[in-house]
């Protein structure tokens, strides 16, 4: 296989959730693991030694159609605005409903109508609670010559795959949490069942 590889860049005007229109840079590639179309979004002015970096997995539901089940399209919405105003790099990654795909993740969200949790769903089905990896954004850090990095997360998974994968992690950066009464469940699975670092205590009480 050969090496990973930036193979396009082009630049493309942004509007943000706040109406703002910014510039950016999107970044294809080839030679990456998976052999999935991902693309790096380049925002501001990066730090040079170790840039923000998010890495965000594409959400149909979320991202495009602004489902309410999840915190998904906030948190990229979030995130394009938070590399604007800092300077930094978003990867979009193709791994659909944790790595299962989309039809499999709305076969999931007919389960959690049922009672599951969105891990007991993805296993009702067969599936392992997170099948996603992040070895090809291991591939398109190091084709944008990038092996340090603040990581805007709050899964520690990512993290340990990147570390895994030869990148360093100087810092987890938290992201917002976008609780409210449609994703509350799923975002508490989150924490039980993932870990994330997300402090949902200040919000219960507005939610339930």
């Amino acid at each position: 296989m050969k090496n990973p590889a930036v193979s396009n860049i082009v630049s493309v005007p942004l509007v943000l959730t706040s109406g703002e229109t910014v510039q950016s840079q999107i970044f294809s590639f080839s030679g990456v693991r998976d052999a999935r179309e991902h693309f790096a979004i380049k925002l501001g002015s990066p730090d040079a030694e170790a840039p923000l970096v998010r890495l965000h997995s594409e959400c149909i539901t979320g991202d495009v159609m602004g489902s309410a089940r999840c915190d998904c399209g906030p948190q990229l919405n979030e995130a394009l605005r938070r590399l604007h105003d800092h300077g930094g790099f978003l990867l979009y990654l193709r791994q659909e409903g944790r790595g299962i795909g989309l039809y499999r993740k709305l076969e999931a969200y007919r389960l959690q109508e049922e009672g599951y949790d969105t891990y007991a769903a993805n296993r009702a089905l067969g599936h392992d609670d997170d099948e996603r990896d992040y070895g090809a954004a291991v591939d398109m850090l190091n084709a944008l010559g990038i092996v340090r990095l603040r990581l805007l997360s709050n899964n520690p998974d990512k993290q340990a795959q990147l570390v895994k994968g030869g990148i360093q992690v100087d810092a987890l950066v938290p992201t917002g949490v976008f609780l409210h009464q449609h994703n509350r469940r799923y975002l508490e699975a989150k924490v039980k069942h993932t870990s994330h670092t997300l402090d949902l205590s200040v919000f219960q009480e507005h939610t339930r």
